[in-house]
């Protein structure tokens, strides 16, 4: 008779082993080798393996079978063969003869860091559009590599239309896979009407996004601006979808606040391509607070990578705010200190104690009120009632009440100046009827 092991004995099922392997090339402007592969390995924790074994080479070439020399590939076999592991995962995209070839050798499953982010954005996704978007990613970046690819795609989560693809293989065709892509990419042109139908009913209000690389503390600062609820995890993408906010603790204007989805090094095309309608609230805004994790060693290169990103995609010339985060966890305030001398209008913040979000929140008022225009309204004494309405949407910076009727100086932001204008229509078809 069989007895249940007591609950202290019980052992987890252990996470599927991988093996790292990362390059570092001369004149590729990129982070060293051993911070890529650092983060690579947070990467692959996150998409729950196991890493077990890390492996570097210098490169003056990429060989177009292995992308790394023979004398390494021979390292790594030895390694899979002694360690036995599910993956063998490179920090560098592969082609698809890479990845055929040195799953050939290996005899076992090799990716590289693009697909391992796909792994996590799949698994992290948790609405309609999310998991679309996702899913279109990796339909794009299989079609190419379907030969052992579908393997890789059966072990998703959450995945659209995905379930058991790993027992189907011989049933799936490149015409299949491409008649999917084309109605993923039709299901994501109506999730994008419905967003801009969205932003287009907030388009009279100032927006702020919040953008930056992943895991900077982008939700925890949406939580201290909004007193919102966003899910924070210390780990690389912990949420994907765009949450939107209004910020209401002490705050005089009406601003919407969104957290956007994080930026990382390498972030696969199709991926950046596939999260046009979450991108656009980037677009969108009237302000970026690019969120900066200082405590970390590579913070400038990270700054570099979104940078270039947002530069990608057609934000460069928002008006931005660098919010220096976590300076509760710096060794030495010398490295704030050297931060906000190298970019002037930057603040530094932390997210755990609270300090410096009261100086983030004057700076959004700040560029909020620069974009007012100045405007001057005469009204009738019978019109009184309509001044707290408009004080909802404009600042008002004098209001004189003469035997003539009511005098106000304004500063108006372009959509506030329609919004006043309806209102003084409706009151005088009011006063008339």
């Amino acid at each position: 008779m069989k007895t249940k092991a007591p609950n202290h004995i019980r052992t987890r099922p252990s996470k599927p082993k991988a093996i790292l392997v990362g390059v570092s090339m001369p004149g590729i402007s990129s982070p060293p080798a051993e911070i890529s592969l650092e983060e690579l390995g947070s990467l692959a924790t996150t998409a729950r393996y196991e890493p077990v074994a890390t492996f570097t080479q210098r490169l003056t070439g990429i060989n177009s079978k292995t992308f790394v020399g023979s004398g390494k590939v021979e390292e790594i076999k030895l390694a899979v063969e002694h360690h036995n592991p599910e993956a063998v995962i490179f920090d560098e995209e592969l082609s698809p003869r890479q990845n055929r070839e040195l799953e050939n050798i290996f005899k076992c499953r090799v990716m590289d860091r693009s697909w391992i982010i796909l792994e996590i954005f799949s698994d992290h996704a948790r609405t309609r559009e999310a998991k679309t978007q996702v899913e279109l990613a990796r339909m794009k970046y299989a079609l190419p590599r379907l030969t052992r690819m579908w393997g890789h795609l059966s072990r998703q989560r959450g995945g659209i239309g995905m379930k058991d693809v790993g027992e189907t293989q011989i049933q799936l065709d490149r015409r299949m896979i491409r008649s999917q892509i084309n109605k993923l990419e039709k299901k994501l042109v109506q999730i994008d009407k419905e967003k801009k139908t969205q932003r287009k009913n907030r388009a009279e209000t100032y927006k702020v996004a919040l953008v930056g690389y992943t895991n900077a503390g982008k939700s925890s600062l949406m939580n201290c601006l909004t007193g919102a609820d966003t899910l924070v995890e210390d780990k690389l993408f912990a949420t994907l979808d765009a949450t939107v906010r209004k910020i209401k603790k002490n705050f005089p204007y009406p601003v919407l606040l969104s957290d956007t989805v994080g930026l990382i090094n390498k972030l696969p095309h199709d991926l950046v391509a596939s999260f046009k309608s979450t991108l656009d609230e980037v677009r969108d805004a009237n302000l970026l607070i690019h969120v900066v994790d200082l405590s970390h060693p590579e913070y400038t290169e990270q700054m570099r990578t979104a940078n270039d990103l947002l530069q990608q995609m057609g934000a460069d010339d928002i008006d931005i705010v660098i919010a220096f985060n976590k300076i509760d966890a710096l060794p030495d305030m010398e490295i704030l200190d050297r931060a906000l001398h190298a970019f002037p209008s930057s603040v530094g913040i932390s997210c755990q104690t609270g300090q410096g979000v009261e100086s983030l929140r004057q700076k959004i008022i700040y560029h909020y009120e620069k974009k007012l225009v100045p405007y001057r309204l005469e009204l009738d004494h019978s019109q009184a009632i309509l001044v707290q309405e408009i004080r909802k949407f404009a600042l008002v910076l004098k209001e004189d009440y003469n035997p003539d009727g009511i005098v106000l100086n304004l500063r108006l932001s372009l959509g506030a100046k329609a919004k006043l204008e309806f209102i003084l229509k409706r009151s005088l078809k009011t006063a008339a009827g």
